[in-house]
C-alpha cells in the first residue's frame, strides 16, 4: 500500500481538507503547490499530443481513416454534449434547486471580471489562443506528410525514442502528484470554505448527483455496447480521477490519461486525435453545470422560462459550451457569456456561485475526464481499432503502472 501512488493522493486530499478547516489561511498558501505541480504537468501536454498523433498517424498510412475518424470524433462529441445538457436542465428542472434561494446574498459580490472576460471572447480568438487545436493540427499534417515520405523510418525512429523518454519523465513527475493534490484540495477548502456550501448545499447535491447519473447511465450505456463495464473503467483510470479531485483541473491528468488508454488497447492515432480534440469540444461536465446553472439563477430569481425559452437556452449553450477549456474556472466565464446572450436571467446572479464554483469545478473536471476516456474507447472500437485483451490485461493489473 505504501507504494501505491492512489494511496498516497488520497491521503493528500484527505490532509488538506483537514488543513483547510482547521487553518485556513495556511491552507490557503498552500495553492501555490497545486498551481505549481499543474504547470509542471502542462509542459508534458503539447509534446505528448504532437508525438502521439505524428507517430500514429504515420503509422497508419492511410489518411482516408484518420479524416474518418476525426469525423467520427466531433459527431459523438455533438451527440453526447447534448444528451448532457437536456440531462442538466431535466435534473434541475425536477429538483428546483434554485427554490427558495436568498438572492440577498448576492449583493456587494462584484462579478464585473467575469462579464468583462465573457465579453472578450469570441470564437476567432478561441481558435487563435487554442494552443492544443493549434498542436493537434500541427501533428496531423507533420503525421501525414510523414506517411507519404518513403524513407519515413529515419525520422519515426528518433521520435519513437524522444516519446519513450518524455512518458518516462511523465511518470517521474507524477510521482509529486500527491503533494499537487495537497495544495489544490487545502486551498479550496481553507479560501472558500464549507460554510459556503450550506447555502447552496442543495445546487450542489443536484450537481453532483447529475453528473452520476450521466457517468453511469449515458456513458456506462455506451461502453456497455462494446461489453465494457464503466465501474471497471472507472477503476483503471483512478490515479487519474483523484489527481483532477486535488487539484480541480481536468488538464492535470490529460497526459497519463492518453497513455493509459493506449495501454489498454486503443490505438495510438485515435487517442492523439479524440483526447485533445475532446477538451475543446468534449467537456460533458462543463455542459452539465451550465445547463443546471442557468435554470437555478431562473429559480432563484423567479424567472418563469416557457418551453420555447428552455429550448432556445439549450441552443444557445450548445455553442457557448464549446468554448470552454478543460482549465479551471473557464466554466464561469461561459456561464456569464451565456447569460448576457439569454438576456432574461439577471447576470448578477453570478455573484450567488461564485463561492461554491471551486467545489462544483471539481465535479466538472472529472466528468470531463471520465467523458473523454469513454469517447476515445468508443471510438476506438467503432473503428476496429482497438485490442480487447491488451485491456483485459490492463483491467486486471493489481497496480497499473501509474500507481507504482
Amino acid at each position: 500500500m505504501l507504494k501505491n501512488l492512489t494511496f498516497w493522493v488520497l491521503l493528500a486530499i484527505a490532509a488538506g481538507i483537514v488543513l483547510g478547516v482547521v487553518k485556513p489561511a495556511t491552507a490557503i498558501e498552500m495553492g501555490v503547490l497545486g498551481e505549481k505541480f499543474i504547470a509542471l504537468v502542462k509542459l508534458f501536454i503539447y509534446p505528448i499530443i504532437f508525438l502521439t498523433i505524428t507517430l500514429g498517424i504515420a503509422a497508419m498510412g492511410d489518411l482516408k481513416k484518420v479524416g474518418k475518424t476525426g469525423g467520427k470524433a466531433l459527431l459523438y462529441f455533438e451527440i453526447v454534449t447534448s444528451f448532457a445538457l437536456v440531462i442538466g436542465v431535466a435534473v434541475a428542472w425536477v429538483m428546483q434547486p434554485g427554490s427558495g434561494v436568498d438572492t440577498s446574498l448576492a449583493q456587494g459580490v462584484s462579478v464585473d471580471r467575469y462579464v468583462n472576460q465573457a465579453k472578450q471572447f469570441t470564437w476567432k480568438a478561441f481558435f487563435e489562443e487554442n494552443l492544443t487545436l493549434k498542436v493537434l493540427l500541427a501533428a496531423i499534417l507533420c503525421g501525414s506528410l510523414l506517411s507519404l515520405y518513403a524513407s519515413k523510418e529515419k525520422i519515426l525512429r528518433p521520435l519513437s525514442i524522444v516519446s519513450k523518454y518524455v512518458f518516462k519523465a511523465l511518470h517521474l513527475v507524477m510521482y509529486v502528484a500527491p503533494i499537487g493534490a495537497f495544495g489544490g484540495m487545502a486551498y479550496t477548502v481553507g479560501k472558500f470554505g464549507p460554510s459556503t456550501l450550506v447555502s447552496l448545499a442543495k445546487l450542489m447535491g443536484a450537481i453532483y448527483l447529475t453528473m452520476a447519473i450521466f457517468i453511469f447511465g449515458v456513458l456506462g450505456a455506451i461502453l456497455w455496447m462494446y461489453r465494457i463495464h464503466i465501474w471497471h473503467f472507472l477503476k483503471y483510470i483512478r490515479h487519474e480521477i483523484l489527481i483532477v479531485l486535488g487539484t480541480s483541473s481536468s488538464e492535470a491528468a490529460l497526459p497519463s490519461l492518453m497513455e493509459k488508454l493506449e495501454r489498454m488497447g486503443c490505438a495510438k492515432p485515435v487517442v492523439g486525435l479524440t483526447i485533445p480534440a475532446g477538451y475543446s469540444f468534449n467537456l460533458d461536465g462543463t455542459t452539465i453545470y451550465l445547463s443546471m446553472a442557468c435554470i437555478f439563477l431562473a429559480q432563484a430569481y423567479h424567472v418563469h422560462l416557457s418551453l420555447d425559452q428552455v429550448l432556445v437556452l439549450i441552443g444557445i449553450l450548445m455553442v457557448t459550451s464549446k468554448g470552454a477549456a478543460g482549465v479551471t474556472g473557464s466554466g464561469f466565464i461561459v456561464l456569464a457569456s451565456t447569460l448576457q446572450a439569454i438576456k432574461t436571467i439577471p447576470v448578477e446572479g453570478l455573484a450567488l456561485l461564485i463561492g461554491v464554483d471551486r467545489f462544483m469545478s471539481e465535479a466538472r473536471a472529472i466528468t470531463n475526464l471520465i467523458g473523454n476516456g469513454v469517447a476515445t474507447v468508443w471510438i476506438s472500437n467503432n473503428e476496429r481499432a482497438f485490442d480487447r485483451i491488451a485491456m483485459e490485461e490492463a483491467f486486471a493489473e493489481k497496480t497499473p503502472a501509474a500507481d507504482q
